[in-house]
């Protein structure tokens, strides 16, 4: 009987473990192996790989434009992270509970992660960034600000930071239910308690909320490592022609090393360093990964 449900366990396991095999463990066991050989292209046989070691690695620390993307993604990370959280934190503190019109404004927060990454990074930029007729321009105009109406926020020099705006107006909301979800889980014990020792609704917040939220906070801090190692589209967008110091990103250095994208053939094609990015994007994410376990050792507070 034991071996005959062994044998069952391991018919129904064997498509899984094959499409995994397939479609992640072997590109993964792949692209390792490709970055310390040079390869021109991705579909290149293995007899025509040439060994370099760690040369593409070298070659990438030494390489201006990719150590502009990771300063991009650092800025991104750190700054953009810090605005997306406190936002995130702040709106899912107010729209948790029974209050009126709490679904309501749930959804209007979470609203642009329904719509397109080049949708609205099209939106952005024709019409809350346009300098004759978009959002800030008209606001701007209003308020009789009219030196700043006439920024140029697409700009070299602005332009980072426009698009680092555009993208975390859109994250907040994930973020945000993400949230919502590990202040539920609370009991509401803790903020009886907590009310009848005369602790105000700012306090139970901080005395609360906040220390009971540390495994959701790491939670969160890793998937918006993710996505900002994954940074890609808003860079295209934001310079769709060549690759710019102001929104390079690894991932469009890699695309354009891989595919030779750029119109002006900036740089050769070279898969092998293109492979060597993905394993220092996947080592970023370990580390974060790792870090915070290391620092928040505890998911909830004692109290």
């Amino acid at each position: 009987m034991l071996k005959n449900n062994k044998r069952v366990i391991i018919i129904f396991l064997a498509p899984a473990v094959l499409c995994y095999a397939l479609v992640f463990l072997y590109p993964t066991i792949r692209t390792v192996a490709m970055s310390f050989f040079k390869v021109e292209s991705v579909s290149a046989p293995i007899a025509d790989w040439v060994f370099t070691g760690f040369g593409n690695y070298r070659k990438l620390f030494t390489t201006p434009i990719f150590l502009q993307s990771l300063k991009n993604i650092g800025r991104l990370w750190f700054a953009g992270g810090c605005a997306v959280m406190f936002l995130a934190l702040v709106f899912a503190g107010f729209l948790t509970g029974k209050r009126r019109g709490t679904k309501f404004f749930r959804s209007v927060i979470y609203l642009p992660n329904v719509v397109s990454a080049v949708a609205m990074g099209t939106m952005w930029i024709n019409y809350v960034y346009n300098s004759d007729y978009g959002f800030l321009h008209n606001v701007l105009s209003t308020l009789g600000l009219k030196g700043a109406a006439a920024t140029l926020w697409t700009a070299p020099g602005n332009l980072f930071w426009s698009m680092t705006a555009a993208y975390c107006f859109g994250m907040v909301g994930y973020h945000m239910l993400i949230f919502i979800s590990g202040i539920e889980q609370i009991p509401k014990d803790y903020y009886e308690a907590a009310y009848l020792e005369g602790a105000n609704a700012l306090q139970r917040f901080f005395k609360v909320t906040v220390p009971n939220m540390r495994g959701v906070i790491r939670t969160n801090v890793v998937m918006w490592t993710v996505f900002t190692v994954g940074f890609f589209v808003w860079g295209q967008l934001f310079s769709p022609v060549n690759l710019s110091n102001d929104t390079v990103a690894p991932m469009n250095y890699m695309y354009e090393l891989v595919f030779g994208a750029s119109s002006s053939a900036m740089t050769a094609r070279d898969s092998g360093a293109g492979a060597a990015i993905g394993v220092i994007l996947a080592l970023i994410v370990a580390l974060v990964f790792l870090s915070t376990n290391f620092i928040v050792k505890h998911d909830d507070a004692e109290l």
